[in-house]
């Protein structure tokens, strides 16, 4: 009991915060930030966006696609002005690559908290390569690039890179399905090899979101470019148009991240 009032008072402090910061951003005409926010927070957000919208906003975590986000309040067209969000790009790679360990995004983000950063300050990290590249907040970009040395047993360097976001991320295995239809409850079910019941469960529990949106309609039908993300399990993109096979079944294809 204590504990779910613990989580119930940090919704509730968060959803305050997302107005507070609209409220200033309308009646003081600057822009307004949060902190970056994962899927849960993204919800909450989305829940009060019908009255946080007179404010204006833009999600943005850096890069197209991005799972953490910033949301800044505030319209251009009211302000009369446009400010880049305050997100740096910081490239982590090996002193000596001959003896890096294989480094894992847990690696990466399990040296980052041990400095001491709270994970709203911090983004996506894209590990691929042997390297990473981190999204994080401007102002704590120095001080990770001074004192990030070293990330399991591995020395590394940490420099500011503004082509950081072309770094090749973990590669995606690509699935070709055959699925009774776009039901996403249906799709789910055959990325990751489980039963429809199974696979209704993840919506019911509020563990599945689709394009950053907590879904719990299994039977939602999902579209060409839209990005599930199911908690336990990774996340996957349905790419190009689905095409019927001479039994009546769909083929689609998948990129699935484990």
């Amino acid at each position: 009991m204590e504990k779910k009032n613990s989580e119930e008072k940090e919704i509730q402090q968060l959803k305050k915060r997302f107005h507070d910061l609209a409220d200033k951003s309308f009646r003081q005409g600057v822009y307004t930030y949060t902190g970056f926010l994962g899927l849960g927070d993204q919800e909450l957000f989305w829940q009060e966006e019908p009255r946080l919208k007179y404010a204006g906003y833009e999600l943005n975590g850096g890069f197209e696609g991005a799972e953490r986000v910033l949301v800044r309040f505030g319209a251009r067209e009211e302000l009369g002005y446009e400010e880049e969000f305050p997100i740096a790009c910081l490239l982590i790679r090996p002193l000596a690559r001959k003896f890096a360990d294989d480094l894992s995004h847990r690696d990466f983000l399990g040296a980052l908290t041990n400095l001491g950063i709270e994970r709203s300050i911090l983004g996506d990290i894209r590990v691929g390569e042997g390297q990473a590249c981190l999204f994080c907040l401007r102002s704590i970009a120095e001080f990770i690039c001074e004192n990030l040395v070293q990330v399991k047993r591995t020395s590394v360097t940490c420099s500011p890179e503004t082509e950081a976001r072309l770094i090749p991320g973990e590669e995606p295995e690509k699935r070709c399905l055959h699925v009774p239809s776009l039901r996403a409850d249906a799709v789910l079910a055959r990325v990751y090899d489980m039963s429809r019941e199974k696979s209704a469960e993840l919506f019911r529990t509020g563990k599945v979101y689709i394009s950053g949106r907590r879904c719990e309609n299994h039977s939602r039908q999902l579209k060409t470019g839209e990005t599930v993300n199911a908690r336990g399990y990774g996340k996957f993109v349905l790419v190009g148009e689905p095409r019927e096979t001479r039994k009546g079944r769909l083929t689609v294809e998948a990129e699935v991240y484990r």
